[in-house]
């Protein structure tokens, strides 16, 4: 009997381990920390989330002119069309050929602009380098600079008749117009590597003071040079930093838009539709028909889309290297 007792409490099934209660202290916790989060969040949806359901809902809606007679008149109201803006967007040639001279400027702007940055950290993070701090700051110190007014500096220094750079060429007997239809995107890309290379160094110079310094040790025991430091130790422990810089990069030149608006105030050969951000900016103005926040909304989200792919793509592409 004993024996049979004891089996059936032995076959007795396990109660589930009670969950342990918060206490008042950790609840209070929780509440100050979303407290405190809360502006942050509040802030995050005016300034980020809603803009973007309010450009969706408006690219599918359109100005049309409805009333009036054979004379014109009428007001302008606002039209659902569905995915005609979409369409118009899609069938647009000055759009695919803003995104042709997006690409092609992202194609030789980027690659430059990294290797410059990773170059530049790997010096500083050196030994041979002095007053660091210095060097710092004067690099990124271009980035302070709003990229607007970097443009109009640049205008000024692009213009042949005040510009000292084209005089001083011009007085070796190198004449050069970065106005010229065949250079004008160089010289955009030259505003954005002037602008942003300092802030992708700051990236890849945390990655750098990342690496334990006992690695480096350890290879100059074994004889090492500071070329094979470099190479062998430094260059594989950023990968991660040089992902996020080219991403950032890739999001940020498909975004184009001060540089071509500012140098066209100089070059009237820089049409309203030359890249989809400036596109996009005139047909919310009016400036390009079909004109309207419908349009100008559907631009701006095909393009992100656009460097969303671009985005993963190139994610994709790093990994399959790196395995």
């Amino acid at each position: 009997m004993t024996a049979s007792t004891t089996q059936a409490k032995g076959k007795a099934p396990r109660r589930a381990a009670a969950k342990p209660k918060r206490s008042g202290a950790q609840k209070r916790e929780n509440r100050t920390g979303w407290a405190f989060m809360a502006p942050f969040a509040v802030l995050f949806a005016f300034v980020f989330i809603l803009p973007i359901i309010w450009a969706i809902y408006s690219s599918f809606f359109r100005q049309v002119t409805e009333g009036g007679g054979a004379y014109g008149g009428g007001e302008l109201v606002n039209k659902f069309v569905g995915f005609q803006n979409f369409q118009y967007v899609i069938t647009s040639g000055n759009f695919w050929s803003g995104v042709g001279r997006v690409l092609v400027y992202t194609l030789i702007q980027v690659p430059i602009m990294i290797i410059a940055a990773l170059a530049l950290a790997i010096v500083i993070d050196s030994f041979v380098v002095k007053h660091v701090t210095g060097f710092r700051l004067g690099y990124f110190l271009p980035y302070a600079i709003p990229g607007v007014v970097a443009s109009i500096i640049w205008v000024y220094l692009y213009n042949g008749q005040i510009s000292p750079i084209v005089k001083g060429l011009a007085a070796i007997g190198v004449n050069v117009d970065f106005f010229n239809k065949n250079i004008v995107l160089g010289s955009m890309a030259n505003i954005t590597t002037w602008t942003f290379t300092g802030y992708n160094m700051l990236i890849f110079l945390a990655a750098l003071q990342a690496i334990p310094h006992d690695l480096y040790e350890a290879a100059r025991i074994d004889g090492a040079n500071g070329w094979q430091i470099a190479t062998k130790i430094k260059l594989p422990n950023v990968r991660g930093a040089a992902l996020l810089a080219m991403l950032l990069s890739i999001v940020g030149t498909i975004q184009l838009f001060n540089e071509p608006q500012i140098m066209s105030t100089a070059d009237p050969g820089i049409s309203k539709s030359y890249t989809p951000m400036m596109m996009a900016m005139s047909t919310s103005q009016g400036s390009i028909t079909p004109s309207g926040d419908g349009p100008a909304s559907a631009i701006a989200i095909v393009m992100a889309l656009i460097a969303g792919v671009l985005a993963v793509l190139y994610t994709l592409a790093e990994r399959k290297v790196n395995e």
